[in-house]
This record gives C-alpha cells, sequence and structure tokens, in this order.
C-alpha cells in the first residue's frame, strides 16, 4: 500500500504538469509516444537478454498485450477525450474504474463472487471522487464520457490481467517488465500514425523536460511501481486507490499552481476515499493472486 501512495502522489504531480504545459501545445498522441518509448528505454536495461530462452514466449506475449491495453489503449482514448471534454470533466468521469475494477476481477477474470466490503469499498471511492469533482457538465459530453469510460474499461481491464498474471518473483516481474512497454509503444505509435499531428511536435526545453519526466519517472518507474503494488494488495484496496488520485492531483493543483477549490467537498470526498481504502484493508479473505 505504502508504494500505491508513493505512486499516486508522484502521478499527481505529473498530471498537473500536463494540463500546464502540454495540453493543447503538443500533440496528444505525440505525448503519449514519446512517454511510451522513454518509458522502455528506461527499463529495457532491466530486461535479461541471457535468459530470454528461459522466459515463456506466451507470457511476454501476454505481458505486452496487457501493457498494449492498460496504458496504450487508455492513454489513445484518455487524449482523444480532451477535444471533447474539460479537464474538470475527464477527472470526473475517470471516478467509475473502482468499479470497473472490482467488476471485471469478478466476472470476467476472478470467476469467483468476490467480498461484498471490496464492492462497497469502490462504490464509496466512487462517491468520494463525485463529490470532490463534480461540476457542471458542457452540452457535448457524451463522445467524451463514452472515450473516458473506454479509458477507465482498458486501465481497468489491465491491471486486473497483471494482478492475475503468474510472473513469478518480484525480480522475475522486474526482469520481463520492458514487454509491458513494447507492447504500449506499438500501440502508442500506431496512434500517432492514425491519429497525430505532425505540426504540434514539442519545441521547448520545458516541454522536453517535461516529458523526460513524465516518460522516464512517471512512466517508466511508476508503472512498473504501480503493478508490482497490485500482486501486493486485495482487489478492494487496489480499487479504492484508484481514485486517491483524484484528491491528491486537486492538492498539487492548489499548493504548485494557485487554482481555486472548495475545501469542504474536498475533505468529504478525500475522507471517503480513504474510509474506502481502509474497508477493503479489513477484509481478511487474501486474494492478491
Amino acid at each position: 500500500m505504502p508504494l500505491l501512495i508513493l505512486i499516486t502522489l508522484l502521478w499527481a504531480a505529473s498530471f498537473s504538469l500536463i494540463g500546464e504545459y502540454l495540453a493543447g501545445q503538443v500533440d496528444g498522441y505525440w505525448v503519449v509516444f514519446i512517454r511510451m518509448l522513454l518509458a522502455l528505454f528506461t527499463i529495457l536495461p532491466l530486461f535479461k537478454w541471457r535468459q530470454l530462452k528461459a522466459y515463456s514466449v506466451k507470457t511476454l506475449t501476454q505481458l505486452a498485450g496487457i501493457g498494449a491495453v492498460q496504458i496504450g489503449l487508455m492513454y489513445l482514448f484518455l487524449y482523444h477525450a480532451f477535444l471533447y471534454l474539460s479537464v474538470a470533466e475527464v477527472l470526473l468521469f475517470t471516478i467509475f474504474t473502482p468499479l470497473y475494477i472490482t467488476l471485471i476481477d469478478e466476472i470476467i477474470l476472478g470467476r469467483r463472487r468476490l467480498p461484498f466490503t471490496w464492492w462497497l469499498a469502490a462504490a464509496i471511492s466512487v462517491l468520494g471522487a463525485a463529490i470532490i469533482r463534480y461540476q457542471g457538465l458542457s452540452a457535448d459530453f457524451i463522445i467524451g464520457f463514452a472515450l473516458i469510460q473506454a479509458a477507465n474499461l482498458c486501465f481497468a481491464a489491465g491491471q486486473v490481467a497483471y494482478k492475475r498474471l503468474d510472473l513469478g518473483s518480484t525480480q522475475n516481474q522486474i526482469q520481463q517488465f520492458a514487454a509491458f512497454f513494447a507492447g504500449a509503444s506499438l500501440v502508442s505509435g500506431l496512434g500517432v500514425l492514425l491519429f497525430g499531428n505532425h505540426q504540434m511536435l514539442p519545441t521547448t526545453p520545458l516541454q522536453w523536460g517535461i516529458l523526460l519526466w513524465l516518460g522516464i519517472v512517471a512512466s517508466g518507474l511508476g508503472y512498473l511501481g504501480w503493478n508490482l503494488a497490485s500482486k501486493w494488495v486485495n482487489t478492494g484496496q487496489l480499487a479504492a486507490m484508484n481514485n486517491a488520485l483524484i484528491p491528491a492531483g486537486i492538492l498539487v493543483s492548489v499548493l504548485f499552481w494557485q487554482h481555486d477549490t472548495d475545501w469542504l467537498r474536498w475533505l468529504l470526498g478525500a475522507s471517503l476515499i480513504v474510509i474506502a481504502v481502509i474497508l477493503a484493508s479489513r477484509q481478511q479473505r487474501n486474494l492478491s493472486r
């Protein structure tokens, strides 16, 4: 759980950097592709080429497929949604991810009935996020809403699939994780070919500096840490933690960019998300594998 909290804070800062310095200035599809390539090159030195024959081709292919869906497709849907939604609406519509994680784990991959408290924790987490983020919606939000839900489903499915995939020890996971970013890089590269605006490439040192941070730290180290930690917690904790980014992201925006916020709503919503995590943690039945 501490690792999930640390990465949540890391991603909260990264989301603000995207909104302040990249959104509307650099093409989103290029941002995703550059991030994935940087993440791949960051993790690739950890791949043990001498042990390639010892790795299962099936497992590496599955890992690449998970990366392609969890962050490759997810980011393509997410950045496309910014064409239809404000940043506030994007944050609002991401609150359903905990419910998708719980649903996918039980019905599609888990093949077992999950504890009711995990469902309750996911629902409380969604409620807390909604209290924080709800604002008036634009008139043409339906397409954007659908795109965000597709992104949520991709991110949720990837997390559950990784959690259930037998990759051995933590050391083995680290040594094979480059396959995850290889799959994501392939999908994001196709996104650039199909939708990328080649007139909106990063040009300033600040933009490239932010992309280096996003690719190496937020994506490369962040997704490695998040997926590793997903195997150390139960499904309810993982689902609830997906919405912790919302209060953390708002706090970063207020502290560093002086954005206004309703502190009463923030405190109430954040408290509900914390309660959701605690509720999920109280479940003694361990289904982390």
